[in-house]
């Protein structure tokens, strides 16, 4: 009984600590960026090195914000199926083209709001993709699948789902391993972290504990948490991890002053491009960068896969 009261506390603990982190979505309407947004990340010429690009999108289940009240006056549409969600869904299919792998966030399984369509599946196939798969971390049956996405022009060695501690459930991370010609895999790690603080650091000392041994390391996310969290306060402080995106801000997409989607890179692989991009389709700007991996270190396609 004790340990029942103890844990609905601590799940009302964590709730007043999501509420509260709510102010990260403060209104910052009319605010100006201060560094230029591109539509595409700049091509990197041939210099010889294994390069991939990789894409970092919450894609808020195909709707479209322009401003905070459509977060009200639009809010049906994360129950039901409406005409343009297939269109918002084509115009991220194309910014995602570009890509080798690409991280997807709130994104449907295939319920009534979607039209029944898996969006994760219905990108992979409108961008000629070699692999998908979805993680879903809420399933609420017809009525919406919510959960995260990988798309792979690369068949991945592995790939393995973890839900990440929280006392609301809800979060989750893929962990992503691409074969290389060397003893070393380069890990993908996939994650959607929770609003409140306490929980972001739980979740970040999950991930923490289980990349430190990993040479060739990418992590990126929808990170719901700012860079100087990150590198400062949380568990990520004690890796060798860089962050990718310091100074960049993504949200909200029609002003964006928040980073809070973020990539982290080991040191044994090299930034050639980052950027966020302005695709203004869902309310987080998809960030994305170019990475090699060391001389010689080449990705092997492992071939067809199950999903």
């Amino acid at each position: 009984m004790l340990e029942k009261v103890r844990k609905r506390v601590g799940q009302l603990k964590e709730a007043v600590d999501e509420i509260r982190s709510l102010s990260v979505y403060k209104d910052v309407a009319g605010a100006q960026v201060d560094y230029p947004v591109q539509k595409y990340l700049p091509v990197i010429e041939d210099d010889g090195l294994e390069h991939l690009r990789l894409i970092s999108f919450n894609i808020q289940v195909g709707n479209s914000v322009g401003r905070y009240l459509h977060y009200l006056t639009r809010s049906w549409q994360h129950l039901l199926p409406y005409s343009n969600r297939i269109d918002n869904m084509d115009r991220i299919a194309d910014v995602l083209s570009h890509f080798d792998i690409v991280a997807l966030q709130e994104a449907d399984g295939g319920s009534l709001r979607s039209g029944f369509v898996n969006q994760v599946k219905y990108l992979a196939d409108r961008g000629q993709f070699s692999f998908w798969h979805q993680q879903l971390n809420r399933n609420f049956g017809m009525l919406a699948q919510h959960g995260n996405g990988v798309l792979s022009r690369i068949v991945p060695q592995s790939v393995d789902n973890h839900v990440l501690p929280s006392l609301i459930p809800g979060r989750g991370a893929m962990f992503i391993e691409y074969q290389t010609n060397t003893k070393e895999p380069l890990l993908v790690v996939m994650m959607h972290l929770s609003l409140s603080q306490r929980a972001q650091m739980n979740q970040l000392a999950y991930v923490q504990e289980r990349v430190q041994e990993h040479e060739h390391v990418v992590v990126m996310g929808d990170l719901n948490c700012h860079a100087e969290r990150l590198v400062e306060e949380s568990p990520l402080k004690d890796s060798n991890l860089v962050l990718a995106t310091d100074g960049i801000s993504t949200f909200p997409s029609w002003a964006p002053q928040k980073g809070l989607d973020h990539i982290l890179i080991s040191p044994s692989l090299r930034t050639h491009a980052i950027d966020v991009l302005d695709h203004p389709i869902s309310d987080h700007l998809p960030v994305a960068i170019d990475v090699s991996l060391p001389q010689g270190v080449k990705l092997l396609d492992r071939g067809s896969m199950v999903n």
